[in-house]
């Protein structure tokens, strides 16, 4: 009939459900598999590219996820094509539980090097110190951080332009308010990782701030001269203790193991007047030598001479006054001889006066008594001059002898 607008097969062109092909099928042809015209009044207001390609990615999403397609229904239509809900399968929550333990046991699996060591902390407090190999941790309530323990750390201190910001150059003031430049390094290490990572909030500021302040404690208390020459390992051992000492103080679990004192001279600007003054100094402790070695020859000579002197005197002394004990012990026995034998006594004094006084005089002696036959004249041996020629003699032969 005209009025129904009907195909050429007798369709219905008025029907909404549309008309339908050969063998009672829908315009899409036979199953429905055909191509599908949009829906609607033909003012371009059907389903666009972009949504038909999210439905085929959730599509494709609930067939991984366990569910069932829609066996090419029509998207369009609220549950057509015989497909079926969205639902989890016991495989699936099995997969899932796996993935989850993988992804928990990399992360609670850590390794250390032999050259660190790691710190465990239970929900943030301190809870154990790993070795070097592989350690457990189970995340989330234990967290780690792996530290270097045995890697060495440098701070510079004093080097211009490598100062921190609030630190001063290296300008130190000695007990002689003299004006020294210093540059030195500390060499650090991680003893204690724990007490490192709860007890220092900024270790590189706080290792600085303390060197600094124990080199300028030990300088404070030294003069100019010893620290320019011959003072420096001294001065770098005394600091190095003194940092450490500090740290420990902290509880930093930080180990000094060296300090290099690089430099320490006087300050740039007046360095060669400072030169000057020290050979002026030098010139004068010279001179000051030499004339305290004078000063100490001099010295000893007069103290020699005067001791000499006096024990001259002392055996002067000695001398006269044994001297005079003999003479009066001899008068006394004299006196005691005379008392007993008056003639004998004085005519030995007599012979002995006359003996000494004559002994050394050439003589001749004449007999008063000539009325016996003789001379007058008594004959007597030259016995002086025997000695002297015998003297003589000698001393002839000993000289030809050397």
């Amino acid at each position: 009939m005209a009025g129904n607008n009907g195909g050429p097969w007798g369709g219905s062109g008025g029907n909404s459900g549309g008309g339908r092909g050969p063998g009672g099928s829908g315009p899409e042809g036979p199953g429905g598999d055909g191509p599908r015209r949009p829906a609607g009044n033909g003012s371009g207001q059907g389903m666009s590219e972009i949504d038909q390609i999210v439905r085929k990615g959730q599509e494709q999403l609930r067939v991984l996820m366990g569910g069932k397609g829609n066996n090419g229904g029509d998207p369009n239509r609220g549950g057509g094509g015989g497909g079926g809900g969205f639902h989890l399968s016991r495989g699936t929550f099995v997969l899932a539980g796996l993935v989850a333990v993988v992804i928990w046991a990399f992360a609670s699996l850590y390794s250390v090097r032999p050259e660190e060591q790691s710190v465990e902390l239970f929900l943030g407090e301190y809870y154990s110190t790993g070795n070097p190999g592989l350690n457990f941790a189970p995340w989330p309530l234990i967290t780690h951080e792996v530290i270097p323990v045995t890697r060495e750390r440098t701070e510079q201190l004093g080097v211009p332009g490598d100062s921190a910001p609030g630190e001063q150059d290296g300008l130190m003031l000695t007990t002689d308010e003299n004006i020294v430049d210093i540059d030195f390094e500390v060499v650090w290490n991680i003893s204690d990782p724990a007490r490192f990572l709860f007890n220092l909030a900024e270790p590189e500021a706080t290792i600085r701030a303390v060197s600094e302040a124990a080199m300028r404690e030990v300088i404070a208390q030294s003069e100019l001269a010893p620290i320019l020459n011959r003072d420096r390992a001294l001065i770098a051992d005394t600091v190095q203790t003194l940092i450490q000492e500090t740290l420990d103080a902290y509880d930093a679990g930080v180990n000094i193991v060296r300090l290099n004192l690089d430099k320490a001279d006087p300050p740039a600007e007046v360095i060669d007047a400072f030169r000057e003054v020290q050979a002026a100094e030098q010139e004068r402790d010279r001179l000051q030598r030499q004339a305290d070695a004078y000063a100490n020859r001099v010295l000893a000579g007069a103290r020699g001479e005067a001791a000499q002197t006096l024990e001259q005197a002392e055996a002067y002394r000695a001398e006269v006054v044994n001297a005079a004990l003999g003479e009066a012990s001899r008068f006394t026995s004299v006196v005691t001889e005379y008392r007993k034998a008056p003639e004998v006594t004085r005519k030995r004094l007599y012979l002995e006066t006359m003996e000494r006084i004559l002994g050394g005089v050439n003589k001749i002696i004449l007999d008063e008594d000539t009325g016996s036959g003789g001379q007058g004249i008594v004959p007597y041996l030259p016995l002086n001059e025997l000695q002297r020629s015998g003297s003589s003699a000698a001393q002839a032969t000993s000289t030809g002898g050397n």
